[in-house]
């Protein structure tokens, strides 16, 4: 058989994490380390591999019940390749070091089972109830797989040039960044989206580090959710700003 679809064979290389194409990430586990995958994100393996759930304590349970954040994962052991993607993201790989990374957990596709995972907040300027924004530190040293809607942004924070980035295009950001979740609005209600313009919270970031932003305010289809009014007008549903882009990969 003959076909342009043999130029996209696998790569061979002794790395642990391999970028195979810019949506599908390929991770050789050799026995000693294993590696903790979003569930349901293999597509492929070779070898003999094993994959389990992976336990949360009852603290990761009662954060992910209260915030909402957190990570289904499963462990990945044993000896082989073994390939993830997720609904055709862009993969990208980030070597984490002790000052840790914040990310939303959505994008989080694979890491090291030695790294440290833990929920934190993002308070409101406003200090109104409900409004924060929850996201997952990961810390230790070790690698982790994100996911993009499209190819990213990285942007330089440093003490003379902070960033300001619409909440929901955010994908992770350096830990030791202060960061503060804000609407910049000229309107007496701040829940109301900036006038007519439809952009709503933004996160602040302040200090030395980078941001990571993706070209797409858009919601991954599992957490995506039909409706108008209140939700929409936070950009959740068909009627709200997550739903405008239909070139989008989720649309």
């Amino acid at each position: 058989m003959q076909s342009s679809l043999f130029g996209h064979a696998e790569q061979q290389s002794q790395e642990r994490y391999v970028v195979q194409n810019p949506q599908l990430l390929r991770v050789a586990l050799s026995g000693h380390e294993d590696v903790l995958a979003r569930k349901g994100a293999m597509v492929a393996y070779q070898g003999l591999v094993d994959f389990d759930g992976e336990y949360q304590t009852s603290g990761q349970r009662r954060a992910r019940a209260h915030t909402g954040e957190g990570l289904d994962l499963m462990r990945c052991s044993g000896q082989g390749t073994v390939y993830l993607a997720n609904l055709a993201q862009h993969i990208h790989l980030v070597e984490v070091d002790p000052e840790g990374i914040t990310v939303d957990s959505a994008y989080v596709l694979a890491l090291d089972s030695g790294l440290h995972t833990e929920v934190i907040a993002v308070d409101s300027q406003y200090g109104i109830s409900g409004s924060g924004k929850y996201q997952l530190n990961i810390s230790g040293r070790g690698r982790v797989a994100l996911m993009t809607s499209g190819q990213p942004l990285m942007m330089r924070v440093t003490p003379d040039t902070y960033v300001n980035a619409d909440a929901d295009a955010v994908v992770a950001w350096s830990s030791g960044l202060r960061v503060q979740m804000q609407a910049q609005t000229h309107s007496s209600r701040v829940r109301r989206r900036r006038g007519s313009t439809g952009e709503g919270w933004e996160l602040s970031f302040l200090g030395q580090g980078f941001a990571l932003v993706q070209p797409s305010e858009v919601m991954p289809p599992q957490h995506a959710d039909l409706g108008s009014g209140l939700r929409a007008q936070y950009g959740v549903g068909q009627h709200g700003a997550q739903g405008q882009n239909r070139n989008n990969v989720w649309s």
